[in-house]
């Protein structure tokens, strides 16, 4: 049974191999456009088969950063007071950007009065039992 060639081994010889002139079968022109060229227009067909998600708008949004909360020990009031509480042995930890007080760690020193936005019920209760106040 006789069998077709293949068109390569048909084409031999015949130097463009059925593309027209020499040169029209090289370069971008013959692809319709370098790369992702013309995907809105004539390439509409191969988007909608192949890619169509690649026009829209990215359902993707990164996670909202959140800044880390700023708080505070018990424990650590003795060095904070060293230089800030003064006489009166008042610590302003609002101002100092301390937003929670926590209750790790024990007052060695003397009874603060501490001037916080919020804190936990055992360094409320340590601060009291050391004499001092939250205010």
């Amino acid at each position: 049974m006789p069998t077709r060639s293949r068109k390569v081994r048909r084409m031999r010889g015949s130097r463009t191999h059925g593309y027209g002139q020499v040169g029209q079968h090289r370069h971008s022109g013959k692809q319709g456009g370098h790369g992702q060229a013309g995907l809105h227009k004539h390439k509409w067909s191969w988007t909608v088969k192949f890619e169509p998600d690649h026009f829209g708008r990215d359902p993707f949004r990164p996670p909202r950063q959140t800044r880390p909360s700023r708080w505070i020990n018990v424990g650590d009031l003795d060095a904070l007071a060293s230089g800030r509480a003064g006489k009166t042995g008042e610590i302003d930890l609002a101002a100092m950007g301390v937003k929670k007080l926590l209750g790790s760690g024990n007052i060695v020193s003397g009874p603060y009065r501490v001037r916080v936005g919020s804190f936990t019920k055992r360094a409320q209760a340590k601060i009291e039992a050391a004499g001092g106040k939250i205010l």
